[in-house]
């Protein structure tokens, strides 16, 4: 029963909606060619003849009567207009032509001919009406709809709360408007430092306060996002805003730098997910890299393990500035081919060489010298995974000490001018093997650098492993040598963003729903960011004179845990509801906390103040070359047993560590 009575109501009122156009268009098409006669005349009804007149008023009856019929022919009572398309804007336009034609010949005949303009604009008057009649429903309808969907968007949209009202706030908030678009949220409040803006508005929003005002105005405005847009504030009024702004449950963007006002690219696509980086508190290292790009351009540099995060960089920095050739060696042939497909494509004149190799082949890392001639060795290529190179202490001598011996001694014998080893903060006190050779790498360039300047370089040994005529072939190599090649190491912590670094791994765990896997609760480390390491980096190619252990000022080390609950919150999340930290305890040969140079070594000032040097520790450099060649013999013999102790009898530093006993075992949920 309920369906028939709704039925005979949507019947009722579609006769009713025809009973309606019927009337209109009786009205309309007697209107039109009133209106078309009244325009002949000037639109002075007084002025228009009686014959005139008197044909119009006959024929109206007869004219209304056969229009009815042809717009029943042509289905113009049909039709649901609010729907209607090009197939109904056919049907007015042929009703409109075929009643047109019967008023001129119905006319003619049966009371006498009429104006010709008469006939011309009564019938585009009456087309007029008609269509819009039909097709007014259609645009409201469109227009209901738009504003429908628009109105429901822009309800179900977030609130965003925009920090600054200055010139970038001003264009991300601009932006926002402009687009209407849901994803892009809608401003409710503008929050600046700025007391004389409190009070005011911008296009509309309020500027309700300062950042201690944040707290308060997520909760008014019920905030789901907070846009960053101050592109000139320090890091550390950056930091400070973000740390309370992370405490909101809020999803958090920032506008990344100054460049991107300067360049006019303000919008709400540049802005970026607030990233830890942004919470370390200190400005970025900077440093006038004039010396170092005139210094590489024109050369032949080779970057080993170029297909990594720091070698990668580095060859991006240094395609840019035009070296004579850019060698990119590496033993991972993915790696090595995406930086060189990356850089072709950046680069189309850069003369660019990939070779797959590894520095712990004699005869591979001598020719590659031999043919080539870098002028510049960036020596990136080393194991750096701690817990991995535990198990695996053998590889790590293999391929950090002995491959960076090989590289050295190649780079020595054909001319090489400079030598920059590539080092880690773990080489200080080291308690794990990656820690441990490292560290012998830093002695191995320092007791090159030594051997040069006291013009033994000659007695440099040749370090083979097996195969009994790669001694012979090496030998037949070994011809004078008066080598002049700088040797260094620059040393910095862990770099943020970097393969198999923590932060990567906290993101993927946030992806997956958690939980994030945190050693120990008291961890910490040094950060920088991967820019500023190869800033540094390509800055001891030019400021160092032999030796030296070039350090940066890492400011502050960072909890581990700190860093995993910043992350949570940057994400709207709640650390230990949303997502559980897990503790897992100290991996093989963890330690709490990382050093940036032994007490021995001491400091030493450059010209840049955040950038320092590590006096050289002396040691006997004959003693040591013996040991390293027993360091060898006992990793190519798999030794594992006794090569921890050997590497503590040559690094006197290194202690190692048991974490199964001495720290954190099980696992704690937060």
């Amino acid at each position: 029963m309920g369906n028939k009575r709704s039925r005979k109501i949507r019947l009722s009122r579609a006769k009713q909606v025809m009973l309606y156009l019927m009337a209109y268009d009786l009205i309309a098409v007697n209107v039109a060619y009133f209106l078309a006669l009244l325009l002949r005349f000037d639109l002075q009804y007084s002025s228009i003849p009686q014959d005139y007149l008197h044909n119009y008023l006959s024929f109206t009856a007869i004219y209304s009567v056969v229009c009815l019929i042809l717009f029943f022919k042509f289905k113009l009572y049909q039709s649901i207009w609010q729907y209607a398309s090009i197939t109904e804007a056919t049907r007015i336009v042929g009703a409109c032509m075929a009643s047109t034609l019967f008023q001129i010949v119905g006319m003619s005949l049966l009371f006498g001919r009429m104006p010709v303009s008469y006939y011309i604009f009564g019938s585009l008057f009456q087309l007029t009406l008609i269509a819009a009649s039909r097709f007014v429903q259609r645009f409201l309808h469109l227009d209901r709809s738009k504003y429908s969907t628009a109105r429901t968007a822009l309800d179900s949209a977030p609130h965003v709360l925009l920090i600054g009202a200055g010139d970038a706030g001003q264009l991300i908030l601009r932006d926002i408007q402009r687009s209407k678009l849901a994803k892009n949220g809608r401003v409710c409040a503008i929050i600046d430092d700025n007391a004389g803006k409190w009070g005011r508005s911008i296009c509309g929003v309020p500027v309700v306060g300062g950042r201690d005002d944040i707290l308060s105005a997520v909760k008014k405005y019920s905030i789901n996002k907070i846009y960053f847009a101050i592109p000139t504030a320090s890091a550390e009024t950056k930091r400070d805003i973000l740390n309370i702004c992370k405490e909101t449950q809020c999803k958090i963007k920032v506008l990344p730098g100054i460049y991107q006002l300067l360049d006019e690219e303000v919008s709400v696509q540049n802005l970026k997910d607030v990233s830890v980086e942004d919470l370390l508190g200190r400005e970025p290292i900077t440093m006038d890299m004039t010396d170092v790009f005139n210094f590489i351009t024109g050369k032949t540099i080779l970057v080993t393990g170029g297909g990594g995060s720091i070698g990668s960089e580095l060859c991006r920095q240094i395609a840019a500035h035009q070296p004579k050739l850019l060698l990119i060696f590496d033993m991972y042939e993915n790696n090595a081919y995406d930086i060189e497909q990356e850089l072709k494509r950046k680069y189309p004149s850069l003369n660019l060489k990939t070779i797959i190799g590894s520095v712990r082949d004699s005869k591979r890392i001598s020719h590659v010298f031999e043919v080539y001639k870098p002028e510049v060795v960036y020596h990136a290529a080393a194991h750096k995974h701690v817990p991995l190179m535990e198990g695996s202490p053998c590889e790590a001598v293999k391929n950090n000490a002995i491959g960076t011996y090989k590289t050295a001694y190649a780079a020595m014998k054909n001319g090489c001018q400079r030598f920059v080893l590539i080092s880690t903060d773990k080489a200080v006190n080291p308690t794990n093997v990656m820690g441990a050779t490292k560290r012998l790498c830093e002695m191995i360039v320092q007791t090159f650098d030594y051997m040069i300047k006291n013009h033994r370089e000659q007695e440099l040994p040749l370090l083979h492993a097996h195969m009994r005529d790669e001694l012979a072939f090496m030998e037949k190599k070994a011809q004078a040598i008066h080598s002049h090649t700088q040797f260094v190491a620059v040393r910095f912590g862990n770099v943020l963003g970097s393969n198999g670094s923590v932060i990567p791994l906290f993101k993927r765990q946030m992806e997956e729903g958690g939980p994030l896997t945190v050693t120990h609760p008291d961890v910490v480390r040094y950060f920088m960011t991967i820019p500023e390491a190869v800033s540094l980096v390509l800055k001891a190619s030019v400021m160092g004179k032999g030796s030296e252990i070039f350090v940066l000022d890492m400011g502050s080390p960072v909890k581990i845990d700190t860093l995993a609950r910043n992350l949570i919150k940057l994400s709207g999340l709640r650390p230990g509801v949303d997502i559980k930290i897990v503790y897992t305890g100290l991996r093989p040969g963890e330690k709490l906390y990382e050093e940036k140079l032994m007490a021995e070594e001491g400091l030493l000032r450059t010209e840049n103040s955040l950038v320092h040097i590590g006096k050289p520790i002396a040691f006997d450099n004959d003693t040591f070359l013996k040991d390293v060649k027993l360091l060898m013999n006992a990793s190519y013999a798999e030794q594992e047993d006794s090569i921890r102790s050997l590497l503590g009898r040559v690094v006197s530093t290194y202690h190692p560590v048991d974490n199964t006993a001495s720290q954190l075992n099980k696992t704690n949920n937060q």
